[in-house]
């Protein structure tokens, strides 16, 4: 499949663009950035140096997402979505770069911020407008300034509920799929922290 690159978007000399993408208006792949296969980079979005994006992913218009980044597979990151990568960030001196994480088939919603050094989990969804200042655990949903944990998502993207707890383990079931999963009685404590 060929690769679509928008005769306006600039993808530096050095990245790495898998099969299928799609890369498309003012958008800025830079230097040392790898996006996999069938991956769709929006409008004036940005992607910076050792920035790795999984395949099928989906990267929202002008979104940022910069240096240190980990993206993975099926992963959608909404609109003007923003990813720091420094801790201490000044205009002069040495930056040092913290990177982030986002697990495969995760979604980030549209203007969230995601402060560097979080690891979004698995199947996760941060709701739109949401600062995420911690980590997020898989199938978690979350949402706010700070993002707190407010309940739990499907791989389908449905809300589940509780089905029985298990001793250390809370069994969930999707509302839509009727799909079940597990997460630990530790983490599902965490609701509303």
């Amino acid at each position: 499949m060929a690769v679509l690159v928008h005769e306006t978007a600039t993808v530096e000399k050095g990245s790495i663009i898998g099969e299928g993408c799609k890369i498309w208006h003012y958008a800025h792949v830079r230097e040392g950035a790898t996006l996999g296969k069938n991956c769709n980079v929006g409008h004036c979005a940005y992607v910076g140096k050792d920035v790795k994006i999984g395949d099928n992913a989906k990267i929202g218009n002008k979104a940022s997402i910069f240096q240190g980044v980990r993206i993975g597979k099926n992963v959608f990151i909404g609109p003007h979505v923003t990813f720091t990568n420094d801790i201490r960030p000044r205009s002069v001196g040495n930056w040092e770069i913290t990177k982030c994480n986002v697990k495969d088939g995760a979604s980030v919603g549209a203007n969230s911020t995601v402060l560097c050094g979080i690891t979004i989990g698995e199947n996760s969804m941060v709701g739109a407008g949401s600062v995420v200042t911690k980590d997020v655990p898989g199938h978690g949903l979350v949402y706010g300034n700070p993002a707190k944990l407010k309940g739990f998502v499907c791989s389908c993207g449905a809300d589940v509920e509780l089905a029985i707890n298990k001793g250390s383990d809370v069994l969930l079931k999707c509302k839509d799929c009727k799909k079940e999963l597990t997460v630990s009685e530790e983490i599902y404590k965490k609701l509303g922290d």
